[in-house]
């Protein structure tokens, strides 16, 4: 199928999460902008789409041209035999595959394909975990039912392999798990606007936690620091569990006092000012999904260091934008400050936003999308459910 025929094509993307608070439509639209953002960007490569929202509302909304359909099904209302709103809604749509947001919900993909039989399955992940022992029969049952299922890399698709939860048929593919609107700056104005300063000035933006492990960036901070005397550190954070660590450590250490500001929860467009300010951005994760953080960096054009883990190696294309670190290695975060803090010119921030826009753009996410859903149908019409699994390379064409 080429990208002119695509406009037959129709997906409905599907959440099954059920919000605890009981949001309205609008409200959960707002608080999960990926529904929306994964949904404009399969769009713009000429594809039809739908999403379906599990909800405690009934209600549809229409948002750049879109349709967002909310209802109650999933296994938040049990109540509601076999989802049979969502198998109406569906039978309405008459999709031509079921794009499903999520790992962690095998019993309603199994409801799902008996509700929407024939019509192919694919799962994308949100940062899953193979799940404990007991479980792992159930979520075989409805991860075998995919035809293909979605990681940002495709080393996540590991530890499900190990735990005997993936069908040998089930095709994988790497596909970013969204993207960002955020974009470039004028860095001096965005200073004034932010107060921030240093030379460089990097700018962290992630929860204060074990696994973004923040002492570790703090101390190859302070590492670098010592050649670096005009450094400064800004931290944007949500929760914060070892913020007492934090605050302990900067206290401590004579090269940290005085030289990190810990801004805490900030409006989500001035992280866009934040990161326009900054010269570098760094994470010091063990584990992400994803990395949105990273992504609204990349969009903004600036420079990564982050650890080399898999989903960060492949949204910087293995470090080829910025600089990939061991994880609980300050001394390797300390090195690479004063590789890449070298170099932070506008050519560089250039070529940070010129990756965004290769791999990571609205175009490019619905591009990588559009080439899995018509990888799918394809293998699906020529009866090749039985061939070598394969996953969409970083250009969006399937690769063995």
């Amino acid at each position: 199928m080429t990208s002119g025929s695509r406009a037959g094509l129709h997906s409905v993307q599907i959440s099954f999460f059920n919000d605890p608070e009981g949001r309205s439509p609008a409200q959960l639209l707002d608080a999960r902008p990926t529904l929306v953002d994964v949904a404009e960007a399969a769009s713009r490569s000429g594809i039809r789409v739908s999403t379906v929202c599990a909800s405690a509302h009934s209600e549809c909304l229409t948002r750049g041209g879109l349709h967002y359909h909310f209802l109650p099904f999933g296994d938040g209302q049990r109540s509601i035999p076999k989802n049979a709103a969502l198998g109406a809604l569906l039978r309405d749509l008459d999709p031509d595959v079921l794009h499903v947001h999520g790992l962690g919900f095998p019993r309603d993909v199994l409801s799902l394909a008996s509700l929407a039989p024939g019509i192919p399955i694919i799962l994308q992940d949100h940062a899953s975990r193979p799940p404990r022992l007991w479980r792992r029969a159930l979520w075989r049952r409805g991860m075998s039912l995919a035809a293909g299922i979605a990681f940002c890399a495709s080393d996540q698709a590991l530890p499900f392999a190990a735990a005997g939860l993936l069908d040998s048929a089930t095709c994988l593919y790497e596909i970013p798990e969204s993207t960002s609107r955020f974009s470039p700056g004028d860095k001096q104005q965005a200073r004034r606007m932010t107060g921030v300063e240093g030379d460089p000035a990097i700018l962290w933006v992630g929860h204060l936690d074990a696994n973004k492990d923040p002492l570790t960036v703090l101390k190859g901070v302070s590492a670098a620091a010592r050649d670096l005397p005009r450094l400064r550190l800004f931290c944007c954070f949500g929760s914060a569990p070892l913020l007492g660590d934090v605050v302990d450590l900067i206290a401590t250490d004579p090269q940290l006092s005085g030289r990190v500001r810990l801004l805490g929860r900030v409006p989500h467009e001035h992280i866009e000012q934040l990161m326009r300010a900054a010269d570098l951005f760094v994470l010091g994760s063990h584990r992400e999904g994803s990395g949105y953080s990273l992504i609204e960096a990349l969009a903004c054009g600036l420079p990564p260091l982050v650890t080399d883990i898999p989903s960060f190696r492949s949204l910087t294309g293995a470090g080829a934008v910025g600089k990939l670190w061991a994880c609980d290695d300050p001394q390797a975060l300390c090195a690479a400050i004063r590789t890449v803090g070298a170099r932070t010119d506008p050519e560089t921030r250039a070529a940070v936003r010129a990756h965004f826009d290769r791999e990571l753009s609205f175009d490019s996410l619905g591009r990588k999308i559009a080439a899995m859903y018509e990888d799918v149908l394809e293998r699906r019409r020529n009866g090749a459910a039985s061939m070598v699994p394969r996953r969409v390379s970083r250009a969006g064409s399937p690769s063995g």
